[in-house]
This record gives structure tokens, C-alpha cells and sequence, in this order.
């Protein structure tokens, strides 16, 4: 895909022009959201670290007219849990193949593929890296899917790298 990943002080002009289309963004959760680690409590209970700053993107980008949505294989009561807290309301949970069920949601939502961006970081989320407008993906996901990437974020998955594209979408947007 694109050579130039990080749009440095000024916005790399074809990220940026794929960025400006952008209405609905979704996530991957863990290793984007999260940094990929899954704690297991005595009682085998899942819980998850969750960077505030996302979430701050999350509500920038909603008030914006961005949908945001969290696609992810984990079932995870902790990630329903932060998708409340952050009033995500497309949260598709336990999504192994998650190309199907992104296209179904984007239809839903009269959406098409090229406004659509997704940030990942592991090969289930390659597919649908190839058929959205904007693919992300975190600085340490498999080479293999950052080849699929038009952006590689600088910051890591649970460290704000959401917000990263966050900030980038609304800055395409702004310079309009």
C-alpha cells in the first residue's frame, strides 16, 4: 500500500485524503485497544488495561459524525464493560471472522467500504484491512499486516495508538 506511513508534522496528502472520507472507524480490541496481554484471575476471570486516551478519541470522533466500532474475536465481559463505559454501541464481540461482520455493519449503517477505516494488529484482521479506505495498523504488528497498512501508528497497541487515528481522521477532516 502506501509507502509514506507517518504523515509527520504535515499530512501525508494520500493518508489525508482517505482520512477526510472516513465515517466509520473500527478497532480490533486487543493488541490496538489493549496491549495484547490478558490477565486470568484466580476465578478465570479476563481483564484488560484500556488507555484513556482512545477513549477521548473515541468521543472526539463520535461528536465529529464518525461512528466508531470494536470488532473482536474476544468475548471478554471487560471489553463489553469499557464499550459501555465509552457509549460504543456497535460492539461485535467474539468475531472470529471479522470481515463478514464488518460488512454487514457498514451496510447497516449506509456506509461504503472506501469511508470506512480500521485499525488492527494480527492476520484475522487482514481481510478487512484490504476492503476499507484507510487501514491501520500498531508498529508491532506482524509484518505481514502492516504490508496491508496505508498507516502504521507510532504509538503502541493500549498506548493511545487509537487516538492516534483519531487525531489523523479529524485532522484530515479539519483541513478541508
Amino acid at each position: 500500500m502506501d509507502a509514506s506511513r507517518h504523515p509527520g508534522t504535515a499530512l501525508d496528502p494520500a493518508i489525508a485524503a482517505r482520512a477526510r472520507a472516513v465515517r466509520l472507524l473500527s478497532c480490533d480490541v486487543d493488541g490496538v485497544l489493549t496491549d495484547g496481554r490478558i490477565y486470568v484471575d484466580d476465578e478465570g476471570r479476563e481483564t484488560k488495561a484500556f488507555h484513556a486516551l482512545d477513549g477521548v478519541g473515541f468521543r472526539r470522533l463520535r461528536a465529529a459524525g464518525v461512528d466508531v466500532a470494536w470488532i473482536t474475536g474476544s468475548a471478554s465481559a471487560s471489553v463489553a464493560h469499557r464499550a459501555r463505559a465509552l457509549g460504543i454501541v456497535h460492539l461485535l464481540r467474539g468475531t472470529e471472522d471479522k470481515l463478514p461482520a464488518w460488512e454487514r455493519l457498514r451496510a447497516g449503517l449506509g456506509i461504503a467500504a472506501e469511508a470506512c477505516a480500521h485499525i488492527g494488529d494480527d492476520l484475522p484482521d487482514v481481510p478487512l484491512l484490504a476492503a476499507c479506505g484507510l487501514a491501520a495498523s500498531v508498529p508491532d504488528a506482524p509484518d505481514e499486516v502492516k504490508r496491508h497498512a496505508h498507516y502504521v501508528t507510532r504509538r503502541a497497541g493500549g498506548r493511545g495508538a487509537a487516538r492516534e487515528l483519531a487525531e489523523l481522521i479529524l485532522a484530515a477532516r479539519a483541513a478541508r
